[in-house]
C-alpha cells in the first residue's frame, strides 16, 4: 500500500495504521498466544539498551497473560502494579527496541496508547506532509502488512469540527456506517477507532450536529457543543 497525504503545506496529517508484527518481537508472539487479549501500551522510554514500558492487559484471564509477559526472555524486568479478573498493569524493562528505532527513523514519535491484539498493533501518527510521506516509505521498504484505517488533513481553517469528531466522522464514513443499509455496526466504528462505543455515538452525534448547523443554516443553534 503506498500512502500518500495529498495535502497542501502547511497542513497536519493524522492517520490511523494497523500493523501486522513480525515474529521474534516479544508483544507479537505474547499476543498471538492470546489471541482475545488486548495489550496496551501506554507509555515507554528508550533506555541506552532497553525500554522501560508501562502496559495494561484486558482478558478474560489477566493473570495468565502476565505470566506470559514475565515468563518471555526478552522481558528483563517485570514489576505488576495491579491486577484483577478484567485487567492487569505492569511496569517492565524489555531488550526490545525496534517499534522506537522505526519511528525515530522516520522523524515520528509513538502516539500513546499503543494496542496489540492478536500479533497486530494499532496506533496513530500526526505528522506533517513531508513526514508522514516519509513514514509511507519506511512502510513501504519494510515489507510488513499494513492497512491504513483514516487520514485526517487538519489545517484548523474550517472551526467547523474538532480533530476527534473529524476524525470518527471519517472512519465511520469510510467503513459504510452511513450507508443505507449500514455496512458496519456502531462497535466496528468504536473497534477502528480503539474506544468505547458510547464514546463514538457521542462524538459522531455531536460532529454531525456541526456539519448540519454550519451546512443547513444553524439559525438559533449556534450554541451546539
Amino acid at each position: 500500500m503506498r500512502v500518500r497525504a495529498r495535502a497542501p503545506g502547511g497542513r497536519v496529517i493524522r492517520a490511523r495504521f494497523r500493523l501486522w508484527l513480525p515474529d521474534g518481537l516479544w508483544v507479537a508472539e505474547v499476543s498471538r498466544a492470546f489471541p482475545d487479549a488486548s495489550l496496551r501500551l501506554l507509555t515507554g522510554v528508550p533506555l541506552g539498551d532497553r525500554t522501560l514500558e508501562l502496559g495494561e492487559t484486558r482478558a478474560d484471564d489477566p493473570r495468565a497473560v502476565v505470566d506470559a509477559i514475565d515468563d518471555h526472555p526478552d522481558v528483563l524486568v517485570h514489576e505488576l502494579l495491579h491486577c484483577d479478573d478484567e485487567r492487569s498493569l505492569s511496569k517492565y524493562e524489555t531488550r526490545d527496541q525496534s517499534l522506537f528505532e522505526f519511528l525515530g527513523g522516520s522523524s515520528l514519535l509513538p502516539e500513546f496508547p499503543l494496542l496489540v491484539e492478536d500479533g497486530v498493533m494499532s496506533f496513530a501518527v500526526t505528522a506533517t506532509r513531508a513526514d508522514f510521506e516519509d513514514f509511507g516509505d519506511r512502510l513501504d521498504a519494510s515489507g510488513l502488512r499494513y492497512d491504513l484505517q483514516s487520514v485526517v488533513h487538519c489545517d484548523g481553517a474550517s472551526g467547523v469540527l474538532t480533530d476527534r469528531q473529524r476524525e470518527c466522522l471519517e472512519v465511520a464514513w469510510r467503513l459504510g456506517y452511513f450507508e443505507v443499509p449500514r455496512d458496519c455496526t456502531l462497535a466496528e466504528v468504536a473497534d477502528a477507532l480503539d474506544v468505547d462505543t458510547s464514546t463514538v455515538s457521542e462524538t459522531i452525534r455531536r460532529g454531525t450536529a456541526r456539519v448540519l448547523d454550519r451546512f443547513l443554516g444553524g439559525a438559533g443553534r449556534s450554541g451546539r457543543p
